[in-house]
Order: C-alpha cells, then sequence, then structure tokens
C-alpha cells in the first residue's frame, strides 16, 4: 500500500472522527431535524467543493483562487470543529472516569443533569471565536495592512546613512489578488512611507507570469528616490505546477523575471549594488532563493564578488532559514539581512509585549518580526499578499519601514 494511500486513510479517519463528535453537539442541542440535516449538508459540500477543485485543476493543485477558497471554507469550519471535539473528548474522558471508580467502589456515582447539554453549549460558544476569526480573516484581515516601523543601530553603518529607510515588502503573490481598490490602497500606504529605499523579498506570482498583468499598473506607482531592488522567492520559478515541457517551464520563468523591470525593481539574481551617498557607499546584496527543504539558487560568493569584507551590507534573501544556514555566522558579515517567505502562516495571535504565537514558530526559528543575534539582524516581514488560504488571522499583511542609525 503506497504512503498517499496510508495518509488519505489516516485523514480520512481523523476527519470522519471530528464529524460525529461535532455531530454528537448538535445532537444534544436539538432535536430538530433540518437542523440536523442542515449542518451535515453544509460539511458534505465543503467537502465535495474541495475534492471536485482537486480533481478538476490537478495540473495547478494550490494554486488557484477556486483551490484557495476551497481551503478556505475547509479551515473556517474544521478548526471550530476540532475545539468542539476536544471539549466533547474532554467530556467524555470526565464520564468514563467516573464510571471506572463507581465499578470500582462498587458505588454509583450519578451524572449531573443537564451537563452534557451544558458541555455542548460550552463547546459551540469556544468553537464560534476562531468560526468569527476566520471569516473576518477571509473578508477583511488580508488587507488590513500594518505599517512596522525600526530603528536599528550600527557601529560601523557610514554616517551619510544615519537616518536612512527603507520600506520592505514581501511576498505578493499577485495570482491570489482579486480586489484592485484594496491592492491600490496598500500600494498607497507604502507610497506613504516616504522611504529613500524600497526593497521586495520575493514571490511576485503563485507561479505564472502572466498571473501578474493586472497589477502591473498599480505596482509601477511605487516610488522611492534612492531605487527599487528586488529579489526572488521560491514561487518565482514555476516549480509548483505542471508545465508541458522544459521549456515552457524556463519562458515563464523568464517572464517573471522581465515582470521586475516593469513595475520598476532591479532585480538582482546572485548580485549586488552599492548605493552612494554623499561621497560614501553601502552594499546591498541579492541572493537567488535558498530555503530549507526548497530550491537552493542562492551563492553568496557569487553575489559579493567585488565587496569588500569591511563595507555595510544588506542582504536580501527570500527564505529565514538561510540566516541561520549561512548568513548568521558568516565571517564576511552580513549585518542586516531581509527575509518573508513564511507569511507567519497568515494565522496566529500577536499582542504586544503578552503573547505572540503562530504554528509558524514550529516550522521556522525566524517566523515574521525582527532578531537579532551578536550584533546582526534579520527582519521576516510577515508579506503583502496572502497564498493558499484566502485570508488572514491575526498575522497581518506588513509593510516594514527600517531606519538605519550611526551608533
Amino acid at each position: 500500500m503506497s504512503r498517499w494511500v496510508v495518509t488519505l486513510i489516516i485523514v480520512s479517519v481523523v476527519l470522519l472522527v471530528v464529524e460525529l463528535y461535532t455531530f454528537q453537539a448538535i445532537k444534544t442541542l436539538t432535536k430538530n431535524r433540518v437542523v440536523k440535516w442542515i449542518w451535515v449538508l453544509i460539511g458534505v459540500a465543503i467537502y465535495a467543493n474541495l475534492f471536485y477543485v482537486l480533481y478538476t485543476r490537478p495540473r495547478t493543485v494550490g494554486q488557484t483562487k477556486e483551490f484557495q477558497y476551497a481551503v478556505g471554507l475547509l479551515l473556517t469550519t474544521l478548526i471550530p470543529k476540532a475545539l468542539i471535539l476536544l471539549t466533547m473528548f474532554g467530556e467524555d474522558i470526565v464520564r468514563v472516569s467516573q464510571k471506572l471508580i463507581s465499578y470500582l467502589s462498587a458505588g454509583e456515582t450519578k451524572p449531573i443533569a443537564g451537563r452534557r447539554k451544558f458541555i455542548s453549549q460550552l463547546a459551540l460558544g469556544i468553537a464560534a471565536i476562531p468560526f468569527a476569526g476566520f471569516l473576518y480573516g477571509i473578508i477583511r484581515g488580508k488587507h488590513n495592512y500594518k505599517v512596522l516601523k525600526y530603528q536599528l543601530s550600527f557601529k560601523d553603518l557610514p554616517e551619510a546613512f544615519d537616518g536612512f529607510t527603507i520600506t520592505q515588502i514581501s511576498d505578493i503573490h499577485s495570482g491570489s489578488f482579486r480586489n484592485k481598490e484594496k491592492i491600490e490602497y496598500g500600494v498607497e500606504m507604502i507610497n506613504a512611507q516616504q522611504s529613500d529605499m524600497i526593497l521586495f523579498t520575493g514571490d511576485l506570482v503563485n507561479n505564472k507570469a502572466d498571473e501578474m498583468d493586472d497589477w502591473i499598473s498599480i505596482f509601477n506607482q511605487l516610488k522611492a528616490p534612492v531605487g527599487k531592488y528586488s529579489i526572488l522567492g521560491n514561487h518565482d520559478y514555476g516549480d509548483y505546477v505542471q508545465w508541458n515541457s522544459k521549456e515552457e517551464k524556463a519562458e515563464n520563468f523568464q517572464a517573471v523575471k522581465d515582470l521586475h523591470p516593469k513595475i520598476g525593481f532591479e532585480l538582482l539574481c546572485n548580485e549586488h549594488r552599492y548605493i552612494e551617498k554623499d561621497g560614501q557607499k553601502i552594499a546591498l546584496v541579492g541572493v537567488e532563493n535558498w530555503g530549507n527543504g526548497f530550491k537552493k539558487e542562492g551563492d553568496l560568493k557569487k553575489a559579493t564578488v567585488g565587496v569588500k569584507k569591511e563595507d555595510f551590507k544588506i542582504l536580501m534573501t527570500h527564505d529565514p532559514s538561510h540566516w541561520d544556514a549561512e548568513v548568521k555566522e558568516n565571517e564576511f558579515n552580513y549585518q542586516l539581512s531581509l527575509s518573508g517567505h513564511t507569511h507567519g502562516l497568515q494565522m496566529g495571535i500577536e499582542i504586544p509585549g503578552f503573547l505572540r504565537w503562530s504554528p509558524s514558530q514550529y516550522v521556522y526559528k525566524q517566523w515574521a518580526g525582527l532578531y537579532e543575534e551578536a550584533g546582526r539582524f534579520i527582519n521576516v516581514n510577515r508579506g503583502f499578499g496572502y497564498h493558499a488560504f484566502p485570508g488572514r488571522v491575526g498575522i497581518w499583511p506588513e509593510i516594514t519601514v527600517i531606519e538605519l542609525k550611526k551608533a
């Protein structure tokens, strides 16, 4: 039996258990058959829609808007149902424990009247919180742009760059966009920061160059007096769809690269540029994608040919796992690295000074925000767009503004 079949069976069993438990909660609360059938039919329709999309679009699985919304509907209902299961399962453990104690003590422990109904009500009340959160995330959260500002001090920063500002954006994923007005609003927010330079750290598209066709006229309105520079992300290579030939894939990849000058960005593919001001300069280094488990095209040595060790360097590298693997302890000294890629998984909880959690942290050590080790910094941008799940819950789309200061 293949691994895929085994995985399918396990997933099916888990989903069946979740559905049975949540149905039991509904049965406890109401005897109305119409309500019960509506509950069952909605669940069946959501699963059927997902399987239909997977079956009819196998060549572009995971990349179409139809798939994203199918996943969105599934997560919006499945995660609340999982919370219902945990609550009801906990109640079952208590009931079984009481019966076991009664049996061993030769006594009789009667269940509290109405407790099962109360637990069912409690479970549905708890489930309503993530359900509302996911609905908001799909309808409004994906365009809830936040500007995060940092001031970073460096002893080796050239004096001419004291107060120099950088706006970082990442993970546009234009193939997921639908609302032109909201995207225009996000671009206006970027321009409103009036930074000296704009840096884009990869994933312009989901896979195909033509995904950007409707958005070129919007993103080429981005303005920065010193310049706009960009790099490639893992999705820009077209690795997640099936192509008719290697030539077709290569043509698409070239078309993706050609998009960058169309929106006014200079694409850096394992190369660097010196940014000069008042006779002084800093090195801007841009590498292709390098990530654990993903395409490793990034080449620091190639990108820094002609760069001196003592130069102040800003490194653009899409995947933050590159920082731990090759950058943060590199003797060449990359003072500031800028990444994206994780999106913070587009869901989590961030309460400043109190709580910061996302499933993304179990995959990436640096998953969102600013990190520092031994005087070297990396900022992991949460992304401008969205992908796979058509929304954001608690992890909002980000525009980062970094001000460099001379220590």
